[in-house]
């Protein structure tokens, strides 16, 4: 077993713990919001700083000197190169309201590169896992399968996921980039989780996705196991992905989405 594979292992169990503590003491009333970020709509759960604590504790009591970056936590360091970036639960708000489409994401980093990831979807039985340089692989009650995405799909034929900010004055200008999308893809989704956005990619369930304001925590296993299912994830013209913009997309139909984009200022705010 190679090092990667046996982080993923940890990350696996882990998160799978996570995911079942969220589902299981979730509040039959819904979980309290404890605080807000970004604007009142951005929120953070009692659960999310739970599930957080709970991967930290379990991650530390195997491997004591890692770092780690988390959305609720921060960025804690570390002295023995690897980091771990977690996103307790992605899709927070679908949490709040008892949607399925929220996850838990861990993903191992070795000397700044990703090199293992699962999102974990507990409220649909999925878990997706990759490994640099080993595929990524779809778990579900009915088994495994080796995920790759969709490729060639032309744009007018294309499904194609985002996500909106919070803030009113970015919302408002990437209601405006939609609709210079929207007339040229199949359709569009808006299912709240951009992790569950690049697993359904991943698996062919969408063919592209796009979104402004994403954080590493949102996209570091999410890209990963994009990019094992062979599909590319970038900024504008080459960029990492990251708060600025994320693109994401099989060969072919990523090209096609990114040139769209691009002279919309898709990172106008």
């Amino acid at each position: 077993m190679s090092f990667a594979e046996e982080l993923l292992g940890l990350a696996v169990a882990t998160a799978r713990e996570a995911g079942r503590m969220l589902v299981d003491k979730r509040p039959a009333d819904g979980p309290d919001v404890v605080q807000t970020k970004s604007s009142p709509t951005d929120v953070v759960t009692m659960m999310d700083r739970a599930a957080e604590q709970l991967i930290i504790e379990r991650i530390r009591a195997v491997r004591p000197d890692d770092a780690f970056l988390g959305e609720e936590g921060g960025d804690r360091a570390g002295g023995s190169g690897v980091r771990w970036v977690v996103d307790p639960i992605d899709g927070t708000v679908n949490y709040l309201y008892d949607l399925p489409d929220w996850a838990v994401s861990i993903a191992a980093e070795v000397d700044g590169t990703v090199v293992a990831g699962v999102v974990e979807i507990p409220r649909r039985g999925e878990s997706y896992t990759a490994v640099r340089g080993g595929g990524a692989v779809a778990h579900t009650a009915s088994g495994t399968r080796e995920l790759r995405v969709n490729s060639q799909v032309p744009l007018g034929e294309a499904l194609v996921a985002t996500g909106f900010g919070y803030a009113a004055k970015r919302r408002a200008w990437q209601a405006q980039v939609l609709t210079g999308v929207l007339p040229r893809v199949r359709d569009i989704r808006r299912g709240g989780s951009c992790c569950v956005d690049l697993c359904s990619l991943a698996a062919g369930r969408l063919d592209a996705y796009y979104e402004r304001g994403v954080q590493a925590w949102d996209i570091a296993a999410g890209g990963l196991i994009v990019r094992e299912a062979g599909g590319r994830i970038e900024g504008l013209h080459g960029a990492p992905p990251g708060p600025e913009l994320a693109v994401a997309g099989g060969p072919g139909t990523f090209e096609a989405l990114h040139d769209v984009l691009a002279p919309l200022n898709p990172l106008t705010d």
